[in-house]
């Protein structure tokens, strides 16, 4: 194999993996607005048990509320109390973690990675020019 398409190849290989990096942090950005959704979003929750069938309660999203905190009416029965807890909003926001830090990596070595190759061409090239200036 010559150098040329060796050097093609890895350039490709290259472009793979920093595309999979590109994957890797767009799925954490779109963990991170599903988290603020979650968090800034006004929501509905389901009133009824069994067969009572209620209209559903009305809720502040869990970040902008005018009360204290959102668990405000928890003693008081409130239905929006446990709709949206925090838990689910920090696993998702927690899973967004390893995938960002993967594609970052990811993104970085195949960056850097087509970069020196196209550096190491440039670098051959005023070789040879060089050199055909000397002979």
């Amino acid at each position: 194999m010559r150098s040329r398409e060796y050097d093609l190849q890895f350039r490709d290989r290259a472009a793979r993996v920093r595309t999979w990096g590109v994957i890797l942090l767009s799925l954490a950005g779109a963990l991170w607005i599903w988290c603020a959704v979650l968090l800034v979003t006004p929501y509905e929750a389901d009133t009824s048990t069994g067969t009572d069938h209620r209209s559903p309660a009305h809720c502040e999203s869990r970040l902008f509320t005018d009360r204290g905190t959102a668990n405000h009416g928890l003693r008081e029965g409130d239905y929006c109390a446990n709709e949206r807890d925090w838990p689910e909003a920090l696993a998702v926001l927690g899973l967004s973690v390893p995938l960002s830090a993967v594609g970052v990596g990811l993104f970085t070595l195949g960056t850097v990675s087509r970069r020196m190759s196209a550096h190491a061409e440039a670098m051959r090239e005023l070789d040879r020019l060089a050199e055909e200036r000397e002979g």
